[in-house]
């Protein structure tokens, strides 16, 4: 095992974490683990649905969340794993977009100094309905307008004024999160990778049709690429995930295709490991945001330099804590519910042998001290209360 995890004693809101990377850290390190950038959603969540809305009918669901979506799902994944995380993304000045700064600053710790504020620009909103262990999201947004020439540098406020350039280079991190487009190029990957972050790429589904890998430039930056199984598949032209990681390594050293309600399996071209996990039995209420905790899962135990199947189980199972919460964000697991699965499931009669050795490594990460209740934030059906005097 390359590092063990410690708790975080700074004083801060993240003192009841633990720190992967304890072991790792050296004065030279760069100021932030990971560096993301994108678009922040303000989601609202409706669960409980017996089945998908039909036209022309009214649908009550039971259950009803709001939480910052969009980026802010791996954003808030990774630093409820304690990874030290900088996001860049434009914000709306409507309440959507005060709630969501404030949500992720304040509640989460991370940095959005490379982020900005856009007068008259409302925030981009999702409406996700989770049913059937499945959902279907509903999304409206326009693409922020083109930030302004530099200004005055920013007041002493956290936040930089309306309209300041972001920086003409990611912030130094160890890592960086890429949402690969297929026909574009993202010019802050290239400039990331010459700083030394090593590049964790994911995608989405091909409106174009094409599944072409040479319409992904920015592929060739990657350390690591995460697409699901039909994503997988119809990039390779292959009919079977597995095969489709393997076909993947020929363009990226590491290849991990998640394979839903059957877990995942990674391939390692560089060492030659290959890593098959089953997926965790758990009752799901939402499922929205678990491929951006996977990633984050991921991320996060290849930082600490741990094998390929320790970071591939890891993963899967941050993915299944998430889905027993409402919404994408605020449904990210920290410490404490990691520390509490894994103690409880030691616990369980007749458990499996083999399903407990699969994450025993967790016993070098997790404190032997019950690791002290965070007060996470979780979605609500609205997005503040008034507080009384």
């Amino acid at each position: 095992m390359a590092s063990t995890g410690k708790a975080l004693t700074d004083g801060s809101h993240r003192s009841s974490q633990v720190d992967p990377l304890a072991a790792l850290r050296t004065p030279d390190d760069p100021p932030w683990d990971v560096y993301l950038t994108g678009t922040v959603f303000l989601d609202i969540i409706f669960t409980g649905l017996d089945s998908a809305p039909v036209r022309g009918t009214e649908s009550w669901a039971r259950g009803m969340g709001s939480s910052p979506g969009g980026v802010a799902n791996m954003a808030t994944a990774l630093a409820r794993l304690g990874l030290r995380t900088s996001l860049a993304a434009a914000f709306g000045d409507d309440h959507y977009g005060e709630y969501c700064w404030d949500a992720l600053e304040q509640g989460e710790g991370i940095d959005l100094s490379p982020s900005r504020t856009v007068p008259g620009w409302h925030s981009p909103v999702t409406v996700s309905m989770a049913y059937e262990g499945e959902r279907t999201m509903v999304s409206h947004g326009h693409e922020p307008p083109p930030e302004e020439p530099s200004r005055p540098s920013p007041t002493p406020r956290t936040r930089p004024p309306a309209g300041a350039d972001l920086p003409p280079c990611p912030p130094r991190a160890r890592a960086a999160v890429a949402s690969l487009t297929p026909g574009r190029s993202a010019p802050w990957i290239a400039r990331a990778v010459r700083a030394g972050a090593r590049i964790f790429g994911d995608v989405g589904w091909d409106e174009t049709g094409a599944w072409d890998l040479a319409a992904l430039p920015d592929l060739r930056h990657c350390e690591a690429f995460l697409p699901n199984a039909q994503e997988a598949m119809r990039y390779t032209g292959t009919d079977c995930p597995r095969a489709a990681a393997h076909a993947l390594t020929e363009h990226v050293p590491v290849a991990v295709v998640t394979l839903g309600a059957e877990g995942a399996y990674a391939v390692d071209r560089r060492t030659g490991e290959t890593a098959s996990v089953p997926a965790i039995d758990v009752e799901a209420l939402d499922p929205t945001g678990a491929g951006d905790v996977f990633v984050a899962g991921f991320v996060t135990g290849t930082l600490a330099g741990w094998p390929l199947a320790d970071r591939l189980a890891f993963a899967g199972l941050t993915a299944a804590l998430s889905v027993q919460e409402f919404g994408g964000s605020l449904s990210a697991p920290g410490w404490t519910e990691i520390a509490g699965w894994w103690r409880t499931v030691q616990s369980v009669e007749g458990q499996d042998p083999a399903a407990l050795r699969r994450y025993a490594f967790l016993a070098d990460v997790v404190p032997e001290e019950p690791v002290r209740p965070w007060p996470l934030r979780r979605a609500v059906p609205t997005i503040g209360f008034r507080r009384s005097a």
